[in-house]
C-alpha cells in the first residue's frame, strides 16, 4: 500500500503510556508508528530530530517516511506542525494522572538523559524537553507538572474536537477503535507495556 503521510498524531508527553499506544495502534493496522524508541534503533532520525532542534530545515516527510503514526517524544513536541503537515490526521492526546506522571518521568527519562549529556541523543533531549518545554526547572515537580497540565489543556483548545481523542491507555480498545473506526479486536488483549521496571531494565542491557 503507497505511504500517503501520518494518519494519527500524538501529542501526549511520553511516560503517558506511550509505548502501550504504539503497539496498540500497531496491531490496529497503523504499521509502522513512530515513538523515541525509534531514536535508539535508527541513528539517523536522531540526526534529523537533532537538526530540527537546532533550528534547521528538515522535511517532515523525511522525518517520518513511512510511518502511519507517531506517539510521544520528540514528536508531540511538533504536534501543531503536524497537524498543518498532515491536515486529514487525527490526534490523540494520551493522559495519566499528573503526579504519576512526573514520579514517572523523574525516575526514568530524566535520570537516563543525564548519563551522558554528551551524547548527540542526550543533547537533544535536553535542548528539547529539559531545557526547551520545561524551561530547565522539570526537577520543580510543581512548575512541570503546571507544564503538563497547560500542555494537554492546549491540546484540547486547538485541536478541532472531531478530530481528537483525549485517552488514557487504562481504558484499552473500545474508545481507541471507536475513534479510528476500526473493529475491537476480539483475540488480542490490550497491551501494557514499558512500566518503570520494564524501562530500567531495558536501560540497563549491554
Amino acid at each position: 500500500m503507497e505511504w500517503n503521510g501520518l494518519k494519527i498524531i500524538g501529542a501526549g508527553f511520553g511516560r503517558t503510556g506511550t509505548l502501550s499506544l504504539k503497539n496498540a495502534l500497531e496491531q490496529l493496522g497503523f504499521v509502522p508508528c513512530y515513538h523515541m524508541t525509534e531514536l535508539f534503533f535508527h541513528p539517523e532520525a536522531n540526526d534529523q530530530w537533532v537538526a530540527l532542534v537546532d533550528g534547521e530545515p528538515v522535511s517532515w516527510s523525511t522525518v517520518f517516511n513511512g510511518y502511519q503514526a507517531t506517539v510521544d517524544w520528540p514528536a508531540c513536541a511538533y504536534y501543531k506542525e503536524l497537524m498543518q503537515a498532515y491536515p486529514e490526521a487525527r490526534v490523540l492526546l494520551s493522559v495519566r494522572d499528573p503526579e504519576k506522571w512526573y514520579e514517572s518521568v523523574i525516575n526514568t527519562i530524566y535520570q537516563v538523559s543525564r548519563r551522558d549529556p554528551s551524547s548527540p541523543h542526550a543533547r537533544m533531549i535536553r535542548k528539547l524537553i529539559w531545557d526547551g518545554t520545561f524551561h530547565g526547572r522539570f526537577e520543580d515537580k510543581a512548575y512541570a507538572i503546571s507544564v503538563f497540565q497547560t500542555h494537554n489543556e492546549e491540546v484540547k483548545r486547538l485541536v478541532p474536537p472531531e478530530k481528537l481523542l483525549v485517552y488514557d491507555v487504562k481504558e484499552g480498545w473500545e474508545p481507541l477503535c471507536t475513534f479510528l473506526g476500526v473493529p475491537v479486536p476480539l483475540d488480542m488483549p490490550f497491551p501494557h507495556l514499558n512500566d518503570r521496571q520494564e524501562f530500567l531494565g531495558r536501560i540497563a542491557q549491554p
